[in-house]
């Protein structure tokens, strides 16, 4: 059943979108982008925590716990090392997890310290992102994810479906569509989840028009999204004059009908 409604939805867009993918430059490799192994992230892990001087008896056990645990993804594992050699990283991802913290405004600094390893940087990035995504804060998630790529991070489809939603939410149809492309042409080991909703959020952008009262609605959801965030500053009163503005162009098309008509 899952694998007929996939084929079916990949089959509406197909036929909505047929330019997808159309852009891509000749000879470009397709299923480039292929998560870390086991092996290879635990061994990055490893050096990392080593190079944070955690190498008691007791964080190695607990080190050797985290990564003996196969129901954790290979990101998870990942962030829990981290969490493991850096009290800053646990607060910090929970802060961003917790829907009672203040939004961030910015990307920590903790992510744009050169100093630290990109291995550290580009996966603490990715699973910061995820947090705030998770809790509908687009912008910081979508500023953070574009200090990377994901060729940088061990699971390159979280990477880009994460950035796809923000992109998505924010009404960035031309940078959706792009990341989107990059999880249906270059990321084939993607969870299913990925791949479906993916593809609803292709189906969802095809439909959109510019100036429809469709549009002014999504824009209103986006400025709600943003209060709701306690985001009530310039960026989103110039959303609400825009939504004003569009309206009053809406109403005189309307009056200049009816008067047409009478």
């Amino acid at each position: 059943m899952k694998r007929y409604f996939f084929s079916s939805l990949a089959l509406a867009v197909l036929v909505a979108a047929p330019a997808l993918g159309a852009d891509r430059k000749p000879g470009a490799a397709f299923g480039a982008l292929e998560p870390a192994s086991v092996e290879a992230a635990r061994t990055e892990a490893a050096a990392w925590l080593k190079a944070a001087g955690k190498t008691d008896a007791a964080t190695l056990e607990r080190f050797g716990a985290i990564w003996k645990n196969e129901g954790s993804t290979v990101l998870d594992r990942v962030v829990a090392t981290f969490e493991l050699g850096d009290p800053a990283v646990a607060k910090l991802l929970a802060d961003a997890r917790d829907i009672g913290c203040p939004a961030p405004t910015k990307t920590p600094d903790l992510i744009r310290d050169a100093k630290a390893s990109a291995f550290f940087r580009a996966n603490l990035a990715l699973a910061f992102a995820r947090n705030l995504s998770n809790r509908r804060v687009h912008e910081e998630a979508l500023e953070t994810l574009k200090l990377f790529q994901p060729e940088q991070v061990v699971d390159p489809a979280a990477y880009l479906f994460h950035r796809a939603v923000s992109e998505h939410a924010m009404l960035m149809k031309p940078e959706a569509t792009k990341t989107i492309e990059r999880i249906i042409d270059d990321a084939p080991f993607s969870p299913e989840r990925y791949k479906t909703v993916s593809m609803l959020m292709l189906l969802d952008m095809h439909a959109w028009k510019d100036k429809d009262l469709t549009s002014i609605a999504r824009r209103m959801e986006n400025v709600e999204r943003r209060l709701e965030l306690a985001r009530g500053g310039p960026q989103t009163q110039k959303l609400q004059k825009e939504i004003v503005a569009r309206l009053d162009e809406l109403i005189k098309e309307l009056e200049n009908k009816n008067k047409g008509g009478s």
